[in-house]
């Protein structure tokens, strides 16, 4: 009978999980094999026999958060609207990062450039956007560079959900400002009858 297999898929996620908190709450210098695979309760073997070495253990990190955030907002469904679609992908987006703050942080705190690999491939978290975006640009309820906008809806809504999970803003702050920021940031990218429209109707404050 062969030798029993120890450097299975329940160890994989093990060091998967424990690489993310460390990758998302420490300098990356210190995130090394052995702390990883002593984080894990495995042994630097297991980072070697599963990911190669210690960059593929980071693209695995890696390619679970895209995969992560892009099955989140692909899931959400496609409207008329393009304008309303596009705050319901900003609503997933942040639902996305405080319900996995760590893998948030790793993919756009700064531990790695923004580039994803491995099985995801070119799976882009912002594809979704960018498709929103253009049914917008085609219904002529937006104007300008799709990625332009693309990037100023994203920058948007990154500067907010960093400050809430930084604990910057408290839960009910966090929730009274998301709404009308996202909406700001939206309507400026509008033809100008849309603009005019919008704003003719909102409440009087």
């Amino acid at each position: 009978m062969g030798r029993p297999r120890t450097n299975d898929e329940t160890v994989r996620e093990r060091l998967v999980v424990c690489a993310t908190e460390m990758l998302a709450t420490r300098p990356r210098e210190s995130v090394t094999v052995r702390a990883v695979a002593a984080a894990a309760d495995t042994s630097t073997t297991a980072v070697y026999s599963l990911f190669g070495d210690k960059d593929g253990l980071i693209r695995a990190v890696r390619d679970r958060a895209v995969a992560g955030l892009v099955q989140d907002l692909s899931a959400v469904p496609t409207s008329a609207d393009p304008l309303a679609d596009l705050y319901a992908l900003g609503v997933a987006y942040r639902r996305w990062g405080c319900a996995h703050r760590h893998l948030y942080t790793v993919l756009f705190g700064g531990v790695q450039s923004f580039d994803p690999s491995g099985e995801v491939g070119a799976g882009d978290p912002v594809r979704p956007l960018l498709a929103a975006i253009e049914r917008g640009l085609a219904a002529s309820v937006l104007a300008g560079d799709a990625t332009l906008i693309a990037l100023s809806i994203w920058g948007t809504l990154h500067g907010l959900v960093t400050l809430e999970l930084a604990g910057a803003l408290d839960a009910a702050t966090a929730d009274a400002t998301f709404r009308p920021t996202v909406h700001a940031t939206l309507r400026g990218w509008t033809t100008p009858a849309v603009f005019h429209g919008l704003r003719h109707a909102e409440p009087a404050p």
